[in-house]
């Protein structure tokens, strides 16, 4: 089996050695896919270090400026695709989401899940060091998703996934329309209402401790109505 962990990066440079080192020190012999939006803090150039070590296992995409997370992601899972990876990830660079818990993910899938999503919120609130305010902003906008989309998913905006590759390859992902933290609640309902199996692997969330956080007003402006617009869409394998 052939398992890729896409990493987006901006401005980095303090999490990305020691989030690669981790993720490949895992004894399930996972790939990365480093996707860098021009970071101008020398990210890039970090990675590019790395991969004289590491030149079967780390890939690099470097892209000109800030194109958005969704589309990070999407570029990500069609070159997965395209080199035939069975399993695809989605995880942050900054240690929020534990590299340990990636072979979780991976045995959710193999286990029947055809998309497995480490959950903050299946059993309880598992969040460490976010202040209160950006835990009920989280928390409720996933109750606003399973309220407005009959959604059963407690984290629909989680971005630590692991993807089956048949998933990917039914999804029309030329018509994956948010780019923001939208995008999690996007892929998560279009797998769901084309029918696959989606499971989630209870995880605590640790807020990041080195670099700086990318949440803005906007990604939560989208991911608002566009939830109203997917619930109008129609879905077809």
């Amino acid at each position: 089996m052939k398992n890729l962990v896409i990493i987006p990066t901006y401005n980095e440079v303090e999490n990305a050695e020691k989030i690669i080192r981790a993720v490949l020190g895992l004894s399930q012999g996972f790939e990365i896919l480093i996707i860098d939006d021009g970071s101008p803090d020398g990210t890039a150039s970090v990675v590019k270090g790395l991969q004289q070590e590491f030149s079967e296992r780390l890939h690099l995409i470097e892209r000109n400026g800030k194109l958005g997370l969704g589309t990070a992601y999407l570029t990500g899972f069609r070159w997965a695709l395209e080199r035939g990876y069975d399993y695809i990830f989605e995880m942050d660079a900054d240690f929020s989401h534990a590299p340990s818990d990636l072979p979780r993910l991976l045995a959710a899938c193999e286990g029947g899940a055809d998309m497995a999503i480490g959950s903050r919120y299946c059993n309880g609130v598992s969040v460490v060091n976010w202040p209160i305010g950006r835990i009920l902003i989280s928390y409720f906008a996933s109750v606003y998703v399973r309220t407005i989309l009959g959604f059963k998913i407690y984290d629909s905006t989680a971005g630590f996934v692991c993807y089956s590759r048949r998933v990917l390859e039914t999804i029309n992902l030329d018509s994956v329309q948010m780019k923001g933290y939208g995008f999690q609640i996007e892929m998560k309902y279009t797998a769901y209402k084309l029918g696959f199996h989606i499971a989630e692997v209870p995880v605590i969330f640790v807020n990041r401790k080195e670099g700086t956080s990318k949440m803005s007003g906007g990604i939560f402006g989208e991911a608002f109505w566009g939830v109203l617009k997917l619930r109008c869409r129609k879905f077809k394998k």
